[in-house]
């Protein structure tokens, strides 16, 4: 077993993609154990043989389709009416329109890539610094995977064998919390170097906005109605949303057109094989961890910890730390089969066990040396990425505060879940 880490931790600071290195490291253990090579094939089958798992494809093929045919654009305009008017009113509709593009993606890379460039673009012309804008964006990406529909959030329920609905329904008010904490941190930054404010908009300014951005604004309420009224699974809900994009963008606002559909649907397919590939190779390394008793190892000695509010802290220290240096899927499939049951052995219920982990490894997406948001954004505004990474750090605050109230206020992420389904 202390051949096969090490290995992983090499071929980790390698550069080697991360589902190779999950692949190569399984395979070795089980060569050198003497495991019989049908359980990798079995192990694979099984983890991409999941009704639930079909719901990722199609979210990623939702934000792919809002992104192209235009949807974010009127968003933004829709946000930065509607708060533009306050000092930094451009920061503020930056983290309301990814609020809003959060009920769409569900991932943190769509936000910052989808998004950014409109954002970044816009404040640029208003006279932001490039610093403060990266930050905002990168920041405000986090929101992706926590507001409902979120794939991070599918793929660990899924994991666990947790209830999705439950858990989608846990990460609103938590996300909420989010919006508001850097809406501060963006106040803060307005005051001290007097960013510009939008001039006030007249009704009919508004009005307008909001026509633009409406059937866009439809899309999360459409998706919450079917899921939580039972009219379909979260899955079929995922294809019902995926299509929904696809009208308004040919239809609706028709700036989709039919040419762009391939590339939309190839865009889609390759993200989707690296999420799969991670997840099947995953499972290998999962199992690979089992035999060799590591989960039982790590439980015992977590819930050695007698005091909660230890355990927790250390339980976010710990994932804090592993969210830097690995992508969040990948910690997701390895470390949810232990984490979960461990905090659900402390007390913590299964949806804020979920939440917490996920905001944990979220906040990894913008955490040098790996967040891979920091990069998006770099690439998206042609600013290195020491200048954003710099700029981002003071966001982590507010981010941590939030963390901290998830970690120890459980109805933040209970009340929620145990009002719809009791």
């Amino acid at each position: 077993m202390i051949i096969s880490m090490v290995t992983f931790l090499v071929l980790l600071f390698t550069g080697l993609p991360l589902y190779v290195n999950l692949g190569l490291t399984s395979f070795l253990y089980m060569f050198l154990t003497g495991t019989n090579p049908m359980v990798v094939v079995q192990r694979i089958t099984q983890a991409s043989n999941s009704f639930t798992m079909i719901a990722a494809p199609f979210f990623i093929l939702m934000g792919n389709l809002m992104n192209t045919g235009g949807v974010t654009r009127k968003m933004f305009r829709f946000a930065n009416v509607l708060v533009g008017t306050v000092p930094g009113g451009m920061g503020h509709a930056n983290v309301l329109c990814s609020a809003l593009f959060a009920g769409m993606s569900g991932t943190a890379v769509a936000d910052a890539g989808g998004l950014g460039n409109i954002e970044i673009e816009a404040m640029r012309e208003m006279g932001y610094d490039d610093d403060f804008s990266c930050a905002v964006t990168s920041a405000s990406s986090v929101l992706g995977p926590i507001i409902p529909p979120s794939l991070p959030m599918v793929i660990l329920a899924v994991t666990v064998g947790a209830s999705v609905g439950r858990c989608f329904v846990g990460g609103i008010v938590p996300g909420i919390l989010i919006a508001v904490a850097l809406c501060s941190m963006v106040a803060y930054y307005a005051n001290k170097r007097h960013y510009p404010r939008n001039t006030r908009p007249t009704l009919k300014v508004v009005w307008q906005a909001f026509k633009d951005a409406f059937f866009a604004l439809l899309a999360p309420v459409i998706l919450f109605a079917a899921i939580y009224t039972g009219v379909v699974t979260t899955t079929e809900a995922a294809i019902v949303a995926a299509f929904y994009s696809m009208i308004i963008g040919l239809v609706c606002y028709r700036d989709l057109k039919i040419r762009d559909i391939p590339k939309v649907m190839l865009s889609t397919c390759e993200t989707t094989g690296v999420v799969l590939s991670i997840v099947m190779t995953a499972n290998i390394f999962g199992y690979m961890l089992t035999i060799a008793q590591v989960p039982q190892m790590i439980t015992n000695v977590l819930l050695g910890i007698s005091n909660k509010v230890v355990f927790l802290l250390v339980i976010n220290l710990f994932l804090l730390f592993v969210g830097c240096f690995m992508e969040g899927t990948a910690a997701i499939l390895i470390l949810a089969p232990i984490l979960v049951p461990a905090m659900q052995a402390m007390g913590v219920s299964e949806t804020q066990a979920c939440l917490i982990m996920i905001l944990n490894l979220m906040i990894g997406v913008i955490t040098p040396p790996v967040g891979v948001v920091l990069y998006v954004t770099s690439n998206v505004a042609k600013v290195s990425a020491n200048r954003v990474i710099k700029a981002t750090i003071p966001f982590l605050v507010p981010l941590a505060l939030v963390l901290l109230l998830v970690t120890y206020v459980p109805a933040i992420t209970n009340f929620l879940p145990n009002l719809l389904y009791g």
